[in-house]
This record gives structure tokens, C-alpha cells and sequence, in this order.
């Protein structure tokens, strides 16, 4: 069980500092209590150590250097921003692009954003955050059926936030409940969870054993918190099923993460599919 040495490393969720913290008005829009809008990082509440003491003024740089640090020779990335499509054009050995579902409010523009990220940058993944879109958007809802069903067509993955929301929006719309009808409707959709799925983590177990192209990732979860469910499926039936995510710079830093992580008791033959693996299938990098 002990974390393997000189496997590499893909992180399906990983950015790159912004001075400032205006990249969290679209959250704030629909925050209603006092301290959550005047916090800096709308989660602030529950991440007490945000990286935000590193510099801005080369951000590809710093994240590169934590990533060659670590051993992470991945990372997904969105392709919104200067320092994303900077990241992509100097360095598309590094950095995989993945598009996001900004607005599934406007049906036709969100499908029109994924076949243009697609053509432009070769997105190989869609984002999805329900509870953080105004109005919110519930995984299940009609108007995000269009969205994966051009998922489908191009063969890119969804991930989507699922349990309850860090920051205090409501959670109705990421009930886990609600990828099972998903899955029923698009069993070719590959349909990948973030951000743990609390507090039906059991729930999402089973229905990752249901569903073929359903996949959990570690997403915003310091590894000495990850579910024990997840880590007991991982290590019976699932071993197929969890994709590494971190949460950097976001939320945590990645020193943060890689310290904690040779303490997860994961069997020795799961640590490669964790870790890159089930990545790389997921995201068709070898295709």
C-alpha cells in the first residue's frame, strides 16, 4: 500500500493564480450572507490555507514548477483566460484542455462554446458547477441535455460538481441522486464527479458499480479527508473508477496534497490507475 515512487502523475483539476479574486463574482451573485461575500475565496470557510501568498506575475511558470515538484506530468486545465491559452500553446505536453459550461441557462451558446473550444483548443472534457450557475441548473435538468448529448458526439467528458457545494449556494441541483437519470438518458456520456459527492458518498458508490462510464475524482478534498466509501470501492470493485483531482491554486496547495497522500491506504495495484491511468482513458490521451 505504500505510494508508489516515479509514477507519473495526471491532475484533472488544476489552474493557475489570478490577482484578485474577481474570477469568484459569478458565485458571489447569488450569496446571500454577509461573511461569504466578504470573503476572498467564496469557500474561505472551509479551506483555512488557499496558496494565495505565491506570485502573479508569471503564473504558467508557478504552476509548471509545482507540478515538476510533485511529479504531476498532467494537468487539465480550462482554456478560458490569457495564462490558460498561454499554458496550451507553449506547452500542450503539460497542460490538457477542457472547456466549461458557463451558462446551460443559454442552451444554444453553451453548445456553441464546447464545438468552439473543441475546434480551437481540442477540449477532451466540459466542466459543470449546477448549484454555481444563475439560475442554477440541475444536473438532470432539460437544458443541460443538449450540452451532453454534443459530449457524445465530439467523445469528451463531463465533470460535474456533486453534493453539497462549498460555498453557501443551495444544493438541490447536485443531489447524486440526480446522474442516475443522466446515465440512463446518455450511457455513452462519460460522466465524471467532483468535489465528493458529501454527504451520499455511499450513494455515488453504488451507482459508480451501475454505471459503466460513471467516475468519481478527489477534486477539492485534501487526501486525509477523502472518503472512506471511495477508498474501500477503489480498493475492492472500483479500482477503475477514481481519477486523482487536486484543487490547486484554488483551495489547496499541492504540497498540501502530496503530503498527505502516501498516507491513503490504497492497494498497491490501484496507485497507477489512480493516479494516471484512469486519466488517461478517461481523457483519450492515447487516442
Amino acid at each position: 500500500m505504500a505510494f508508489p515512487t516515479g509514477v507519473p502523475i495526471i491532475d484533472t483539476m488544476i489552474g493557475f493564480l489570478q490577482p484578485g479574486s474577481s474570477q469568484y463574482d459569478f458565485i458571489r451573485r447569488q450569496l446571500k450572507d454577509a461573511e461569504s461575500k466578504a470573503f476572498e475565496f467564496p469557500a474561505q470557510y472551509m479551506f483555512k490555507n488557499v496558496p494565495h501568498d505565491l506570485p502573479t506575475d508569471d503564473p504558467v511558470s508557478v504552476t509548471l514548477r509545482e507540478m515538476d515538484r510533485f511529479g504531476i506530468e498532467k494537468g487539465m486545465i480550462g482554456c478560458a483566460g490569457e495564462s490558460a491559452r498561454l499554458a496550451l500553446k507553449q506547452f500542450p505536453d503539460r497542460f490538457v484542455p477542457s472547456g466549461n459550461l458557463n451558462d446551460p441557462n443559454d442552451v444554444m451558446g453553451t453548445v456553441r462554446s464546447i464545438v468552439r473550444d473543441y475546434e480551437e483548443f481540442g477540449i477532451r472534457a466540459v466542466g459543470a458547477f449546477p448549484s454555481g450557475v444563475f439560475p442554477q441548473v440541475a444536473i438532470n435538468d432539460e437544458k443541460m441535455y443538449p450540452a451532453y448529448a454534443k459530449c457524445v458526439e465530439l467523445g469528451i467528458a463531463v465533470f460535474c460538481c456533486a453534493g453539497v457545494p462549498g460555498p453557501r449556494l443551495k444544493f438541490e441541483p447536485q443531489r447524486v441522486e440526480l446522474i442516475d437519470q443522466v446515465m440512463f438518458d446518455f450511457p455513452d456520456l462519460v460522466f465524471v464527479t467532483r468535489h465528493g459527492c458529501e454527504p451520499w458518498t455511499d450513494l455515488a458508490v453504488k451507482l459508480l458499480l451501475k454505471w459503466p462510464n460513471l467516475y468519481y475524482s478527489t477534486s477539492a478534498f485534501a487526501p486525509k479527508h477523502y472518503p472512506k466509501a471511495i477508498i474501500d470501492f477503489a480498493n475492492t470493485r472500483g479500482a477503475g473508477k477514481i481519477l486523482y483531482a487536486g484543487y490547486f491554486p484554488m483551495g489547496l496547495s499541492l504540497e498540501r496534497i502530496m503530503t498527505d497522500m502516501p498516507n491513503v491506504p490504497f492497494r498497491d495495484d490501484v496507485w497507477p490507475k489512480f493516479l494516471h491511468e484512469n486519466a488517461r482513458k478517461v481523457l483519450r490521451l492515447d487516442a
